[in-house]
């Protein structure tokens, strides 16, 4: 299996900038992809953005151009640059693992806004 672990959150004004992390452990060699998600209260969990183990990127399209997502293999972590943050970025974040097909989550961590 593997584990998941997710820093970086907190309160940021508008406009502002986060960077999360997410450091993978177990067996990694199983990990097809990584990415992070979203809820924001009362939602339902969302995609933001994924990467590859080959390192194809997606993005969700209200992102694009602020956020950017990247992996250090080499710390088995992935890292979420969050620019120009908005209110309706606030949310509980979620790292993500697609481990042979299964997903796996971390606890998450919170990013709020405010003006």
């Amino acid at each position: 299996q593997v584990q998941l672990v997710e820093s970086g959150g907190g309160l940021v004004q508008t406009g502002g900038s986060l960077r999360l992390s997410c450091a993978a452990s177990g067996s990694i060699s199983g990990i097809n992809a990584l990415g992070w998600y979203r809820q924001a209260p009362g939602k339902q969990r969302d995609l933001v953005a994924t990467i590859t183990s080959g390192g194809t990127i997606n993005y969700v399209d209200s992102v694009k151009g602020r956020f950017t997502i990247s992996r250090d293999n080499a710390k088995n972590t992935v890292y979420l640059q969050m620019n120009s943050l908005k209110p309706e970025d606030t949310a509980l974040y979620y790292c993500n693992a697609d481990w042979y097909g299964y997903d796996t989550w971390g606890q998450g961590t919170q990013v709020t806004e405010y003006l």
